[in-house]
């Protein structure tokens, strides 16, 4: 099953939140007015999209009607779908750490899959031949450093830890020296998800940024905020809030597979300005993959490919 399948099964429950609704008023609308567009506008709150994200696509789609001289609601689904993945392209998304010798920082409230979004990327960058080293600086949750080796194990890459409840600063440190030595392109470190001790988070973020600046300054960075796609504008809300406390560079959404609320991604990119980098719709190393905004807006929409 080709990722795009998995993704148009994945935004099932998306597509009928939000798709079924749309369909309903080209197809019912007898005259594009202002209720036309109203309506539209509802369903796409409703859907998650949030409201900055959908007065841009309305605009955008008034504009087109008028440009084209467009008469029929029916013919304003295509110019709605360009619309939407205009959007969500926030200039050039770019994966540059990829190609660079790179610290990649990934934060997260816990819950949300982050222990799981490195091994699977590790595994990617592994299947690039690159040399990955893990570093498990989450030393606040029991388990995360068991489940980090397990990964690290499955991608063949190494994996640097601490005692659970030592310092993760301490963890990154050494992580940073294995990386130096071992020549390593990618270094990707887990970070604790404590958001209700915001404080202590900051603190903790900002000790882990200052050692990797001194002791790594050439390293590219890159800042990836791991969301949960079920919890729709409470994922928002936590992209927000890791924003004050750290430089976010990128968004990983997962378990859209399981969501009605996937419209989210479409608000995020919007709202703050930061693109959605990779999307996850299950289980497996595969189901984490780049971000495609032609490819979710097709999928979301039922288009093929």
């Amino acid at each position: 099953m080709s990722f795009f399948s998995r993704l148009k099964e994945g935004l099932t429950k998306t597509r009928d939140n939000i798709v079924a609704g749309v369909d309903a008023i080209f197809n019912g609308a007898s005259e594009i007015d202002d209720d036309f567009y109203e309506e539209i506008e509802e369903i796409l709150i409703m859907g998650d999209l949030g409201i900055n994200a959908t007065t841009a696509i309305i605009e955008d789609l008034q504009k087109k009607v008028k440009e084209q001289h467009i008469k029929q609601p029916a013919e304003c689904k295509q110019l709605l779908i360009d619309s939407i993945k205009e959007q969500m392209r926030v200039g050039e998304t770019a994966y540059e750490f990829e190609n660079r010798q790179s610290v990649v920082l990934v934060v997260g409230v816990n819950g949300v899959g982050k222990t799981t979004t490195i091994g699977k990327l590790a595994g990617k960058l592994k299947d690039q031949n690159k040399r990955v080293i893990l570093a498990a600086a989450d030393t606040f949750r029991a388990a995360a450093g068991e489940q980090l080796s397990e990964w690290a194990n499955r991608a063949g890459a190494d994996l640097i830890g601490g005692q659970e409840g030592s310092d993760p600063a301490a963890v990154v440190y050494d992580a940073v020296q294995s990386a130096k030595a071992k020549k390593a392109d990618v270094l990707l470190c887990d970070t604790a998800g404590r958001l209700h001790n915001k404080k202590n988070l900051m603190e903790e973020l900002r000790k882990i940024n200052r050692i990797i600046e001194k002791e790594y300054p050439d390293a590219y960075k890159e800042t990836l905020v791991v969301l949960d796609g079920t919890t729709g504008q409470n994922a928002m809300a936590q992209a927000k809030e890791f924003s004050e406390v750290t430089n976010i560079t990128g968004i990983v959404l997962t378990k859209l597979d399981g969501t009605a609320k996937g419209g989210i991604a479409i608000a995020i990119q919007k709202e703050m300005g930061i693109p959605v980098k990779y999307i996850g719709v299950g289980e497996h190393i595969d189901d984490l993959q780049k971000f495609d905004s032609d490819d979710f807006v097709n999928a979301l929409f039922n288009v093929e490919e």
